[in-house]
């Protein structure tokens, strides 16, 4: 007989071969979204379709399965790490093993072309073009969940599962309520009653080059070690990686909006710490990223809001700006520049929008997934649907779709990730409230001393997010359960002293 020991090198094995494929399927997608020529795009998406068959069959080989089967049925003489690893891949097995090779395919096939059409969609700011693949990437989604022994409620609660374990509607639905309750009312108040910021040198031109520099070094001020990072631009911006040693950051530059940058990078830059962070047993074992998506999420908003948006820090890093800039912001204060970057106001784009308003933007993208995901709603009454929330929750009309419902790239096959970015919001302002425990967080970052925040992220927060659930990892840090009230009331005090607006 076999022993786990055995059984796990093999398993082992077969995982270092399925990770250099899907390596290099990662590798082909940069190149699509980064540098690939329009006409190229669609032979892209083949090639990952082809080299996605093989991870497909490597995955599904009777080897593989009956390995995994048995570790997972008796994990005897496994590590933590190795325990944990197998349970995560056998949830994934669980998920896909009913899924025909030939459908495998046809998802794969489907997503990357969907990318191209979105793509050209956008440029044409014309829905139509991107609506057959939209409608063929909801039925495909569909379709995989209903092969699945083990379904929630609701399509849509099974993805919302998948993406946060333990994630449903009704949590959700409550989570965006108290958001709806508290922010929306602030929201108005300071359109109402909030004193005028200056805001004039916002759209002054900054040279893309001098953008870049300004980039790398905000990315080294976050303790991102060089030798293992590349910076790209690319439409729509993303970070990805192969491991801890190459972790991909990408940003998008525009001329006339220099802070739309420096906030984007900062973002990418907190995905990027975690990936260059996770203890390298993780990544040994074949345990390494898989937390949940909230969980990243939490670090790349709490570097790109908590801590980049914060006076302090801003405080720091102006002599830099005015630098590389000239005297673009030569009669800008240090003042004037926190103001003007944290300027709250009903907008019609998620990527640039405040800290304030931000989950309105989630909120809308939620309730429009729930509802053509678990088909409530047509394909085709999205755009419209699309501008009438935006109406509603924000006073704003969209002037058209690529203002609109085609402005992000997710509905490209990632439907469910949305409420990750508000619920990270809400697990950063309940970390920051524990670190505050331990140092004057704020103090650091007036300093530009981001690495003592990032080494205490790297031992409370990096070391377990794939070892925990969502819950699990809150409480460990933090020890208490998700409150979303950190959050409220962060964003309350920030913004009612900002426009001077009384309590």
């Amino acid at each position: 007989m076999m022993t786990n020991e055995k059984k796990l090198k093999r398993f082992f094995t077969l995982l270092d071969e399925i990770g250099a494929y899907e390596r290099c399927v990662g590798k082909v997608e940069f190149d699509m979204e980064c540098c690939a020529p329009e006409e190229g795009l669609d032979l892209a998406g083949e090639d990952m379709a082809i080299l996605g068959k093989r991870i497909f069959k490597l995955t599904h080989a009777k080897q593989y399965v009956t390995l995994l089967s048995e570790l997972h049925a008796d994990g005897e003489g496994l590590t933590p790490a190795q325990k944990k690893a197998v349970e995560h891949l056998y949830r994934d097995y669980a998920r896909e093993k009913n899924i025909p090779a030939k459908f495998a395919y046809e998802i794969d096939v489907t997503e990357n072309r969907a990318y191209g059409d979105w793509l050209r969609a956008k440029k044409a700011q014309d829905f139509s073009l991107f609506r057959d693949s939209f409608a063929a990437l909801i039925a495909n989604t569909r379709k995989a969940i209903s092969l699945r022994d083990e379904q929630k409620a609701t399509v849509y609660d099974t993805l919302l599962d998948d993406y946060e374990p333990g994630g449903s509607i009704a949590q959700l639905d409550a989570f965006f309520s108290s958001l709806r309750a508290r922010i929306l009312p602030l929201v108005r108040r300071i359109v109402t009653e909030g004193r005028p910021i200056r805001e004039d040198f916002m759209s002054r031109p900054v040279p893309i080059p001098q953008q870049e520099a300004f980039s790398r070094y905000l990315l080294d001020l976050e303790g991102l070690r060089k030798s293992a990072l590349v910076l790209m631009p690319t439409e729509h911006p993303f970070t990805t990686h192969f491991g801890p040693h190459d972790v991909r950051v990408t940003t998008h530059y525009y001329e006339d909006n220099f802070i739309s940058n420096i906030f984007s990078t900062l973002h990418e830059g907190g995905h990027a710490l975690f990936m260059q962070n996770e203890p390298a047993e993780l990544y040994e074992n074949h345990c390494a990223d898989n937390m949940s998506c909230a969980m990243h999420e939490c670090i790349s908003r709490f570097f790109e809001n908590i801590i980049g948006r914060s006076e302090e820090f801003l405080r720091f890093v102006s002599p830099k700006l005015r630098e590389l800039s000239g005297d673009t912001f030569a009669d800008v204060t240090d003042r004037e520049l926190y103001e003007a970057v944290n300027v709250a106001r009903p907008s019609l784009n998620r990527m640039n929008a405040d800290e304030l308003t931000y989950c309105i933007h989630i909120m809308i993208r939620y309730e429009l997934e729930k509802a053509f995901v678990n088909g409530e709603i047509a394909v085709d009454e999205i755009p419209a649907l699309w501008n009438a929330k935006y109406k509603e929750y924000l006073g704003v009309d969209v002037p058209n779709d690529e203002e609109g419902c085609l402005q992000d790239v997710h509905w490209t096959g990632m439907f469910g990730y949305f409420p990750s970015y508000a619920l990270g919001n809400a697990y950063g302002a309940q970390i920051l409230r524990a670190m505050q425990k331990d140092f004057d967080v704020f103090a650091a970052a007036g300093r530009g001393d981001l690495k003592t925040i990032g080494d205490w992220l790297t031992e409370h927060v990096f070391s377990i997010a794939s070892m925990t659930t969502p819950d699990e990892w809150i409480r460990a840090i933090t020890g208490e359960p998700l409150n979303v009230d950190y959050y409220l009331d962060y964003l309350e005090e920030k913004f009612t002293a900002l426009y001077g607006i009384g309590c």
